[in-house]
C-alpha cells in the first residue's frame, strides 16, 4: 500500500466513468468527446456541501437529510418558544368584570333610602376661644371640617386657623364673628349638627 499525503481526499478515488469503448458489450454509449469530467471543489459548489452518500455537512459534521430536518425543527421550536415567553401571540386584552343590573318587575316598585348628609361630628360642650388648647378643642375642630369649615387635621390648638373657621361659622349662622364659641355659638353648633352635643 502506498503512503498518501495527510491531507489528501479520496473523493476522486471513484472508478472512472465508462467510456464507449469499455462499455461495447453492453450496448450503451457514453462519450463526452474526450474530456474529463470534474466536480468542483466544496467552496465553489455554492451551498452546503454534499457527500456522495447524500448527507449534509456543517462544522465538520457529517448529517443525513432526516437528521437535518430534526435539528432545523429544533431550533423553530426554540425560535417559538422563545416568542411565546415574550408574550408575542398573547392578543388578550384586559377584560371588565361583567355589569349586573337588577329590574324592579313592573308590579313592584323601588324605594329609596334617603342618606343622612348630617356630619357624624359633635360640638363641645364648653364655651372656648383662641388660645385654649385639649380635647374640647378637638371636638370643635373636627364638628367645624364636618360642617365644611376647613381647619385641617384636628390638633387641640384654637390657634388662627380655627378661629378664621369658626369666624366664617358664625357669619353663615348670622352671629358675630368674633371666633369666640360662646353659649350662641355653642347653640349654632348643636343645631348645625344635628342637635347632638
Amino acid at each position: 500500500m502506498e503512503e498518501r499525503d495527510p491531507g489528501y481526499d479520496d473523493w476522486f478515488d471513484e472508478p472512472a466513468p465508462a467510456t464507449q469503448e469499455s462499455r461495447r458489450g453492453d450496448g450503451g454509449v457514453y462519450d463526452d468527446g474526450g474530456d474529463d469530467v470534474w466536480v468542483l471543489p466544496e467552496d465553489e459548489q455554492g451551498g452546503r456541501p454534499r457527500r456522495s452518500d447524500g448527507n449534509v455537512v456543517i462544522g465538520g459534521v457529517s448529517l443525513t437529510t432526516t437528521q437535518l430536518a430534526i435539528v432545523a425543527a429544533a431550533v423553530l421550536a426554540i425560535f417559538f418558544g422563545i416568542l411565546a415567553a415574550a408574550g408575542v401571540f398573547n392578543s388578550a386584552k384586559a377584560v371588565a368584570p361583567p355589569i349586573t343590573t337588577v329590574t324592579t318587575p313592573p308590579n313592584e316598585t323601588s324605594t329609596t333610602v334617603p342618606t343622612n348628609t348630617t356630619p357624624a361630628a359633635t360640638a363641645p360642650t364648653s364655651p372656648l376661644k383662641p388660645g385654649d388648647t385639649g380635647k374640647q378643642v378637638k371636638v370643635l375642630q373636627a364638628a367645624l371640617n364636618a360642617l365644611g369649615f376647613d381647619v385641617g387635621k384636628p390638633d387641640g390648638d384654637y390657634g388662627p386657623k380655627t378661629q378664621s373657621a369658626v369666624e366664617q361659622f358664625q357669619s353663615s349662622k348670622g352671629l358675630t364673628a368674633d371666633g369666640v364659641v360662646g353659649p350662641a355659638t355653642l347653640t349654632a353648633l348643636q343645631q348645625a349638627l344635628g342637635g347632638s352635643g
